[in-house]
């Protein structure tokens, strides 16, 4: 049978259990979402880092473009994934910034040319990537207007893109110094998990639209880029 403090003790087992079970969803929800400016930050370079390995390859492959045609084309689609975790990050510490949150506050805005460059940064690089998707769609036949208006806004991107990466280099060792405080006061800066998931879907998503789009990628590496009869057609 049993005794008369049976019941109590059950019940004060429970707010512990309970206790433990929301401990237990804060810690999963740091692991994933935490990190604050110091992880928006790390996202952000680590994800600048691989796009311009990419682009530095992309430029390699335009300089061999009749022999690497497909990889030009395959890494510009690619690219898709990264570009738009970049575009996430930075807009995400835009939004919060310009919302009033505290913290985000704290931090400051980003660098004064940063904020100057930050939308033809962007409209250069949707401009690129749109572009040539659509070439690809269209094909090797598209029309000199859609191929003047890719190489275009490839150009006024390179120069965009040339002073943004400056005017990061310019405020980096700020950056340095509040990662390192960020890491002195706490000895695992969090929401690691959550940035390192993001950084493998946006790779594995550029991954996916490059393979729906190798169909066209192989019809542009078969073909070149331009067409026999349009080349004939252009007295070439």
């Amino acid at each position: 049978m049993a005794t008369s403090d049976t019941y109590p003790s059950r019940q004060r087992s429970r707010p512990r259990a309970d206790y433990r079970s929301r401990s237990r969803v804060r810690a999963r929800r740091r692991s994933l979402f935490g990190g604050g400016p110091a992880g928006n930050e790390q996202l952000t370079a680590v994800t600048g880092v691989i796009l311009l390995v990419l682009f530095a390859f992309i430029g390699i492959t335009i300089l061999r473009i009749g022999q690497m045609l497909w990889l030009h084309l395959f890494v510009g689609v690619l690219l898709v994934g990264p570009v738009g975790l970049k575009l996430a990050t930075t807009g995400y510490r835009f939004t919060r910034y310009y919302t009033g949150s505290a913290v985000y506050r704290r931090k400051g805005p980003p660098h004064p040319m940063l904020r100057i460059l930050g939308p033809f940064v962007i409209l250069t690089t949707l401009g690129v990537l749109f572009s040539g998707l659509l070439l690809l769609l269209v094909g090797p036949t598209s029309s000199n207007l859609l191929r003047l208006f890719h190489k275009a806004t490839f150009i006024l991107w390179l120069g965009a893109m040339g002073l943004h990466v400056l005017g990061h280099l310019a405020e980096l060792p700020d950056a340095v110094r509040a990662v390192s405080h960020e890491q002195r006061r706490r000895d695992d800066l969090p929401g690691t998990r959550g940035r390192v998931i993001a950084l493998i879907v946006a790779m594995v998503a550029g991954l996916i639209l490059a393979l729906i789009f190798l169909p066209d990628v192989n019809v542009w590496s078969h073909t070149g880029l331009y067409p026999a009869g349009y080349a004939a057609h252009l007295g070439h």
